[in-house]
């Protein structure tokens, strides 16, 4: 009775499980099955389950998912593709560069080669004629570059007796010593450092002829491909849009004409700049009495408009030494004639030569220099301007401009008298 009496006053769990009564003994019908027991069931999903800690079943031979093997397969293979495109690329940018040069200096004689065909003759003999006046041009502004630096190299070499001479004898009158020139030579041609300078010359020697070779070399190929771009042109342009819808083709043909007009305006309104500067400049040089005067002008003309942002002071750089063996207030006269005549090409000249041609704000033609300076050094210098030009002009196709409010326009809102506010409280 006291036994039955505990059981039914137990009160029962506030969360609606029933009070725990005896434990069943394990194994029998109402302890349920255990788990590894031969005799019980198997868990629904028919697959045996180990006991776990935490008292849940877990799977043991859980199978990889079919499409893993295909993933990795894959991005092993992209990983490769790239890696493989990366290095072919690096390979290749230098032949990459020479073509996108040829293709620009195509684009610039495609007008001259353009009208020749139009005239009659086969276009492979307008390009030849063509680049055949670009050559003979090139190589006399390199002979007369060469005349200039072999007539200096001729006077520095038999003047440089005289010159260690005077310094020899100016060093014994300051610091009272007895040094003579034979003395000197004869302790500099048995130096060591002098045998080993001689010695890394000779190498260098080797260095210097690759480096040429390979200047020739690329030369050559962008020749080449620029002759085939020029010849060819309306072949390649057929070639190109042959695999395009007509909407495309049409698009195409009209970067391709603004690129042209572009590129040969900006080539030819600066020829025509460097000629005017290289008459004025041969002008002043006459009249300084400077040597060499034709060469210099040819230099200062071409160097100031071909390379921009620093051709202006290089090219005053050399007329200014020359001009300073004859008189150093000669080199002052040079250099003021360099700076106010850049002042007026600046502001008049190249206005008028260039509206029509290569209508681009001197800030983003300065910017377009930096930018392709920095990625593809000198070549990106002298292509950045035609290329923004032609982008440019490209892209002010499809930009629809509207009329400006006149709240809008500057001009406008100034000449406009401004309306006086009244405030408050006074009359």
């Amino acid at each position: 009775m006291a036994a039955s009496d505990e059981t039914t006053d137990q009160p029962a769990d506030p969360r609606g499980a029933p009070p725990p009564g005896p434990a069943a003994p394990q194994g029998s019908p109402a302890a349920g099955p255990v788990a590894g027991d031969p005799g019980a069931p198997a868990p629904a999903s028919g697959r045996p389950s180990t006991p776990d800690p935490a008292g849940e079943p877990a799977p043991v031979d859980a199978r990889m998912p079919r499409w893993l093997p295909r993933a990795v397969v894959l991005v092993l293979a992209l990983v490769a593709c790239f890696q493989l495109g990366s290095w072919a690329f690096h390979q290749l940018i230098g032949l990459l560069v020479n073509i996108l040069i040829a293709f620009f200096l195509a684009l610039a004689i495609e007008p001259a080669v353009a009208r020749m065909a139009a005239r009659g003759m086969r276009r492979g003999l307008a390009a030849f004629l063509v680049f055949l006046g670009v050559f003979v041009a090139a190589a006399g502004f390199v002979a007369l570059l060469g005349s200039i630096l072999a007539a200096q190299i001729v006077d520095l070499v038999e003047g440089f007796p005289g010159y260690l001479d005077s310094l020899i004898g100016s060093i014994n009158d300051t610091f009272h010593t007895d040094l003579s020139r034979l003395d000197i030579q004869d302790s500099l041609l048995h130096s060591d450092w002098l045998q080993k300078y001689v010695q890394n010359s000779a190498s260098g020697v080797l260095d210097v002829s690759g480096a040429v070779l390979g200047g020739l070399f690329k030369l050559l190929t962008i020749g080449l491909f620029s002759f085939y771009f020029a010849a060819d042109g309306p072949r390649l342009r057929r070639a190109l849009c042959s695999v395009l819808p007509p909407a495309k083709q049409a698009e195409v043909l009209r970067a391709w004409e603004i690129a042209v007009t572009k590129t040969g305006g900006y080539l030819y309104s600066r020829g025509l700049m460097a000629l005017v500067s290289g008459v004025a400049h041969y002008i002043c040089f006459v009249l300084l009495d400077v040597p060499y005067a034709p060469a210099l002008a040819v230099w200062v003309g071409l160097v100031s408009q071909f390379i921009p942002t620093i051709g202006t002071y290089l090219a005053g750089a050399l007329p200014m030494l020359i001009a300073f063996t004859v008189n150093p207030w000669y080199a002052l006269y040079v250099l003021g004639f360099v700076v106010v005549y850049q002042q007026f090409e600046n502001y008049v000249l190249q206005p008028k030569l260039t509206a029509k041609t290569v209508d681009i704000h001197p800030a983003v033609a300065f910017g377009s220099v930096i930018a392709g300076t920095a990625l593809l050094g000198a070549v990106g210098a002298l292509i950045a301007i035609p290329a923004v030009a032609t982008m440019q002009a490209f892209l002010g196709a499809y930009v629809k401009r509207y009329a400006l409010t006149d709240d809008a326009d500057v001009s406008t809102s100034r000449s406009r008298p401004r309306r006086r506010v009244r405030l408050p409280g006074r009359r």
